[in-house]
């Protein structure tokens, strides 16, 4: 059986942007899998303590923010996985319910650099691929041979710009979709 071969963009998505966006389609468009699930991530392991939005409230940013595209998910998978759910029982655990896919980790180049200290990273690596792809400057890291690098265009806006310019009362038309930016302003989300 050929399985279907899905990429796991998991994240806080606090909230879910453009760059996200341009980032799942890069993946569709050069033929790298034919789904996307955006993992929403009630709780990341390597920034415990930080203050996050509701998760379900991000997982409705998110379901707006890919309305309408079908080679994207908005997925809500880890919110019934102990927490913090490192990747590797996020990973497994999504074999388990969806024997039917092969399933691929899209990170940023920022994360790749660390990634040796995520929890049982050499079981990751040999069980999945990973897809890499551009922070920072823009280049292309060392990597091994099951790792793969995405030449992805870079977008000037991060989930923490959104949420100061939200502050500060400044428009984030082009930083996220209509739906979520009227979404956004009617929870009054980031004041």
């Amino acid at each position: 059986m050929i399985k279907k071969r899905t990429v796991i963009f998991g994240g806080s998505f606090d909230p879910v942007h453009v760059g996200h966006l341009a980032l799942a389609r890069a993946v569709c468009e050069r033929g790298l899998a034919k789904e996307v699930w955006f993992m929403v991530s009630p709780q990341n392991p390597h920034k415990q303590g930080n203050h996050l939005t509701d998760e379900n409230l991000r997982l409705q940013m998110v379901q707006l923010a890919v309305k309408g595209n079908p080679s994207f998910r908005a997925c809500d998978f880890e919110f019934a996985l102990p927490r913090p759910s490192y990747t590797v029982y996020t990973l497994a655990a999504l074999e388990e319910a969806y024997p039917d896919r092969e399933f691929l980790l899209l990170i940023g180049a920022d994360n790749w650099e660390k990634f040796d200290r995520w929890y049982k990273a050499d079981e990751i690596l040999a069980r999945y691929g990973i897809i890499v792809y551009p922070r920072g400057d823009g280049n292309a890291p060392q990597l091994p041979e099951n790792v793969v690098w995405l030449p992805a265009e870079l977008y000037d806006v991060s989930s923490t710009a959104v949420r100061e310019a939200v502050a500060a009362g400044e428009r984030i038309s082009g930083l996220v979709t209509p739906e979520v930016e009227r979404f956004i302003i009617e929870n009054e989300l980031y004041k």
